[in-house]
C-alpha cells in the first residue's frame, strides 16, 4: 500500500514508526513531517492545513490510504475533500470532528445522550459570560469553544481568575476565531485518565487507558500545554470504572454520532475525570492524542497499517486490535519559555546515547545548513520506555532523558509518579 500520512509532530514519529513496521507497506510519504519521521518515509514539504496540497499530493502518489493526525485538518473537512476525490482515509469527517472542533456541540451531543459530563453554559458575548461566572456559586473552567491547539483551556481558582480568561479569549483573541465563543463550565475534580479508540462508525476497538499530564510544571502547576508526558496503563483505574466508561461514554457517543447522521470513523477519545460522583467527561478529542500516542502505539501488537484500513473501509470487526501488557511512559522535552515564546535553532545532542530498546518521538525538531538536529518549536521530542510496571517504565525514561541535552531544555520530573497511588479525588480541573 502507497501511504500518506498528515502531519508534523511527535505523535506522527510515532504513527510513521508503527506504520513502517506492517508488511503491508509499499511506501510511506508524509506531509509536512519532520527529521523523525524521514527515518521511516519520504517527508513532503505541504502543509497538513493546506487541503488542496494535501488532496493534490495523494493523488499524485496513488495513495492507497490517507492517515489524517492534526486537528485541524479534520475539523476544515479534509477526510470529506479525499473522499470526494475516490481516496480512503482514515479519520473522521468534518461534521463529525466537531466533536473536538466545538465545545459546544459536544455538550449538547453528551447531553442528548445522557453522557455524564460536567454543567456549562455557552457564551458569544463576554460581558454576559463575565456576568454568569459572578453568578454561579462553584469553581469554573472556560475554554474557547474552537481548537487552540490544547491550550484554550483555563482551570480557574477564582473568579478574577475566569475574568481574565473570558477577556483573554473573547475580548484579546489569544486563540483567534477560536475565542469568539466560549464555553463555561464547573469545575471538576479527581483523576484523568484518556480513553482512546479505534471505530469504524459501528465496531469499537477500546485500545489501553493512558494519562497525560498537561500543565508545564512539576505538581500540576503552570499554564496548560499540548502535553508534558504521558504513561499507560493507570493501574489505579478500577476495571468496573474502565468497562462503564467504554460502554456509557465511548461506545454511546459512536451510536450517538451515527444516529445524528453523522457517522465516526477513525480514532476518538474523550478525556475523562474520575470525580467523586463517577467518571465524566472533560472534552473529546477526533484523532489520537500527542503525547499519549507515543505511549499506546509502542504497546500495539497488532498491525496499525490493517488497522487504519479497515477502519477507512468499514470493516474493523474483521482485523485483530491486540495489545502488550507491558506499561510505557513518555516524558517530553521542550523549549525555554514554552507554552509561551522560546527560541528555536538550538542543537540537540545525546538521542544516539539512549538506550536502543528506548524510542525517542520527535516533535518540534529540524535540520539546520549543516544537517545537525535542533529544536524548532516548543514541544521538541518525547522520550518513551516500557517496562513490566509504570514504575520500572518511568525509571528508564528519566535514565534517558538526561542523556539529552539542548540549550534551556526543560521537562517534568513527575510524569508517572502518581500512578501507582490509588484511585482517590484530589485536585483536578
Amino acid at each position: 500500500m502507497n501511504v500518506l500520512l498528515v502531519g508534523g509532530g511527535g505523535r506522527e514519529h510515532a504513527i510513521a514508526w508503527k506504520i513502517a513496521q506492517s508488511p503491508l507497506l509499499t511506501k510511506l510519504w508524509i506531509a509536512p513531517g519532520n527529521p523523525g519521521t524521514a527515518l521511516h518515509g519520504e517527508n513532503v514539504e505541504v502543509k497538513a492545513t493546506d487541503l488542496d496540497g494535501i488532496v493534490a499530493l495523494a493523488q499524485r502518489i496513488a495513495a492507497d490510504l490517507v492517515i489524517v493526525g492534526p486537528e485541524d485538518p479534520l475539523a476544515a473537512g479534509l477526510v470529506d475533500r479525499l473522499e470526494a476525490a475516490g481516496i480512503a482515509a482514515f479519520g473522521p469527517s468534518g461534521a463529525a470532528a466537531q466533536l473536538e472542533a466545538s465545545k459546544a456541540f459536544a455538550k449538547s451531543l453528551m447531553r442528548d445522550a445522557n453522557i455524564a459530563t460536567s454543567s456549562s453554559a455557552t457564551f458569544d458575548d463576554a460581558a454576559r459570560a463575565t456576568a454568569y461566572v459572578h453568578d454561579v456559586s462553584h469553581r469554573v473552567v472556560v475554554k474557547a469553544d474552537g481548537l487552540a491547539a490544547g491550550k484554550g483551556v483555563t482551570v480557574c481558582d477564582d473568579v478574577a481568575q475566569a475574568e481574565a480568561a473570558i477577556d483573554a479569549a473573547m475580548r484579546d483573541r489569544a486563540f483567534g476565531a477560536a475565542g469568539a465563543r466560549v464555553v463555561i463550565e464547573e469545575r471538576m475534580f479527581g483523576r484523568e485518565t484518556s480513553a482512546h479508540a479505534f471505530t469504524d462508525g459501528v465496531t469499537v476497538r477500546h485500545m489501553p487507558f493512558s494519562c497525560d499530564h498537561k500543565p508545564v510544571f512539576d505538581g500540576d502547576r503552570g499554564p496548560n500545554t499540548g502535553g508534558m508526558g504521558a504513561y499507560s496503563p493507570p493501574s489505579w483505574l478500577p476495571e468496573r470504572v474502565a468497562d462503564a466508561i467504554r460502554r456509557e461514554v465511548t461506545e454511546r457517543t459512536v451510536s450517538a454520532l451515527a444516529d445524528a447522521g453523522t457517522p465516526y470513523r477513525g480514532v476518538i477519545y474523550p478525556g475523562m475525570m474520575l470525580t467523586a460522583d463517577g467518571p465524566r467527561v472533560v472534552e473529546y478529542n477526533s484523532r489520537f492524542g500527542d503525547p499519549e500516542t507515543e505511549v499506546l502505539l509502542p504497546r500495539l501488537r497488532s498491525d496499525l497499517l490493517a488497522i487504519c484500513d479497515a477502519v477507512a473501509h468499514g470493516r474493523l470487526a474483521e482485523v485483530p486490535v491486540e495489545w502488550s501488557d507491558d506499561a510505557t511512559v513518555g516524558v517530553i522535552m521542550v523549549a525555554p519559555g514554552y507554552p509561551g515564546t522560546y527560541p528555536t535553532g538550538a542543537p540537540i545532542e545525546g538521542i544516539e546515547d539512549v538506550d536502543d530498546d528506548v524510542q525517542v518521538f520527535l516533535a518540534g525538531t529540524a535540520r539546520d545548513a549543516a544537517g545537525r538536529l535542533v529544536t524548532a518549536g516548543g514541544r521538541v521530542l518525547c522520550v518513551v520506555a516500557s517496562g513490566k510496571t509504570v514504575a520500572e517504565a518511568r525509571e528508564r525514561a528519566y535514565d534517558n532523558v538526561k542523556r539529552i541535552s539542548f540549550e534551556g531544555a526543560h521537562y517534568r520530573t513527575d510524569i508517572a509518579a502518581r500512578a501507582d497511588e490509588p484511585l482517590g479525588v484530589a485536585a483536578g480541573r
